[in-house]
């Protein structure tokens, strides 16, 4: 079975899949700080409580944004897993072309999703991730990353509202009924909520009069679910996109192999 990690700037998205289905998929708040350890405690009573024994993991695959926290999942791999993790980098064959200025500078997750977006859905598309950042990755009609647009994320939004502003609150997003608000929070839920949607329709309309071409525009993230409601811009809404993209990634590259002075920790098995 294949374990992959998708460590994001604000969570870290952890899965299992057997070949022929993901088997579960569980969440922990990102902490550069937290041990392998913790993490192992964490994960396998969660992998248990599924019917999954951490011996049938055989490949592991990390997607990663946070560097910090690139040490402890990799030792978690090693540790508990016995196996050395393939770590999703520009380096290595995506099937694709990276056509950036800096290749080596685009994150992880973008790639990611460029791979499962265009092997699910074809190309052209734009991937609409809604994470710590809004991102737009742009995938030409063969499948190569062409670049995007990177945006502040909805709750970096609603936080810096919050604190540079002395009297606004801190609020929960949601979508709001009507347009205009008749009070602050209100006022604030419509202005970030419909904010966004005006955002995300405005920018895939330049992307398209820009490419000069008809493309479709996936949605991935937490929050894609909601903003869905308030457009008709999405042509699907795909919360394991980035998941995916590791597995397929998982299938174009060899595993590597654990490092010759590597000695397994003990389990009590």
């Amino acid at each position: 079975m294949l374990l992959v990690i998708d460590a994001g700037n604000t969570n870290i998205v952890m899965a299992i899949h057997d070949g022929k289905g993901w088997r579960g998929d569980w969440r922990i708040s990102t902490d550069a700080q937290r041990t392998s350890d913790e993490y192992a405690v964490w994960l396998m009573t969660l992998m248990r409580h599924c019917g999954l024994e951490p011996k049938s993991v055989t490949r592991a695959v990390i997607g990663i944004v946070v560097p910090a926290a690139l040490y402890h999942l990799r030792r978690l791999c090693r540790e508990w897993f016995e196996v050395e993790p393939m770590i999703a980098s520009a380096e290595l064959d995506w099937g694709f072309e990276i056509r950036s200025d800096s290749p080596t500078e685009v994150g992880a997750d973008r790639l990611l999703n460029t791979l499962a977006a265009h092997h699910i859905y074809g190309g052209p598309l734009v991937v609409v991730d809604f994470g710590t950042a809004t991102n737009f990755d742009v995938v030409d009609q063969d499948g190569n990353f062409i670049g995007g647009i990177i945006s502040p994320g909805v709750n970096l939004s609603i936080e810096a509202l919050h604190r540079a502003a002395a009297r606004l609150p801190r609020i929960a997003i949601g979508r709001p009924q009507v347009v205009i608000g008749r009070s602050t929070v209100p006022a604030m839920r419509s202005g970030i909520f419909w904010g966004y949607v005006g955002m995300v329709e405005g920018l895939v309309a330049r992307i398209r009069g820009e490419l000069g071409v008809p493309i479709k525009v996936i949605a991935t993230g937490g929050l894609a679910p909601l903003f869905a409601e308030g457009t008709a811009i999405f042509e699907s809404i795909d919360p394991d996109l980035t998941l995916e993209g590791m597995r397929l990634l998982a299938l174009r590259n060899s595993a590597p192999s654990l490092p010759k002075d590597w000695k397994r920790h003990s389990t009590g098995d």
